[in-house]
């Protein structure tokens, strides 16, 4: 019998708030958080670089038992890579999770799934939880071949990635097609592209199981809407993207958490 699988909910800042604004934030939300909410559910926040430091200190400071996650980094530890940031400078932030693969990394950057499992490879090497992002856009949706396209980002993003490194990684499912334009997706969307995503990780990662793996909707709604998905049993909670994500935000911009976690051994 498994335990129980903990939701994470992480907040992405995207390019929003200067330090100060930062620090504020953090204090407001922590205020609205109860020790309830705590136990129920991990919580990250994943504010700009030059955030890190003071987001850092507050948590530290006060006390607040919130994760401290990284929007992005490169793979190498350090060089000739002007703007950047290596895993190595985060981790000593006492950052525990780092995205890697967002969609808008995808789209604006040209980020290829071989990009993606290079930074993977160089979180994990450091200490720190990767949290994948993969999707597919309205095209493959449309055409039929979204569980494809997904399953070819899961495996590339996962190669030369030890099955026990996979069980403590976190997945997340980005439906790019439901995010800002109007569109949403159903729970049976979500539902459907979690047991796809972890059917391709039970088959290429055997014996090794994710103990937790699950999905949630995407694009603008509010809470209530969100938490219908990932009340099953293949469910976890939300990612909301926008900055202004607090227990009583009204609308935000998610996208869903597979989450694998060494917690809960069996499903």
């Amino acid at each position: 019998m498994s335990e129980r699988r903990k939701p994470l909910i992480s907040g992405n800042w995207k390019m929003n708030h200067n330090h100060f604004e930062a620090i504020q934030t953090v204090q407001k939300l922590s205020y609205q958080l109860t020790r309830d909410d705590y136990d129920a559910v991990d919580v990250s926040i994943h504010p700009p670089f030059t955030n890190l430091r003071s987001v850092q200190t507050v948590l530290e400071a006060d006390d607040i038992p919130v994760a401290l996650g990284a929007q992005h980094c490169h793979w190498e530890d350090k060089g000739a890579f002007t703007g950047e940031v290596s895993p190595p400078m985060l981790a000593k932030l006492n950052v525990r999770y780092v995205i890697a693969g967002h969609s808008e990394r995808r789209d604006l950057f040209d980020e290829t799934d071989e990009m993606v499992n290079r930074k993977v490879r160089a979180i994990l090497a450091a200490g720190m939880t990767p949290i994948m992002c993969v999707g597919e856009h309205l095209e493959e949706r449309e055409d039929g071949t979204a569980e494809q396209r997904v399953s070819s980002q899961v495996e590339a993003g996962l190669a030369d990635v030890s099955p026990e490194q996979v069980a403590g990684m976190v997945i997340a499912y980005e439906p790019i097609w439901a995010i800002g334009t109007g569109r949403t997706a159903t729970p049976e969307d979500a539902q459907t592209m979690s047991a796809t995503i972890r059917e391709v990780v039970r088959r290429s990662r055997a014996p090794t199981r994710p103990a937790a793996c699950a999905s949630s909707t995407a694009g603008r709604s509010s809470p209530p809407t969100p938490a219908s998905s990932w009340a099953s049993p293949t469910s976890t909670a939300p990612w909301w993207g926008e900055r202004r994500w607090t227990r009583t935000t009204s609308h935000a911009s998610c996208s869903s958490v597979t989450r694998r976690s060494e917690r809960a051994p069996g499903w």
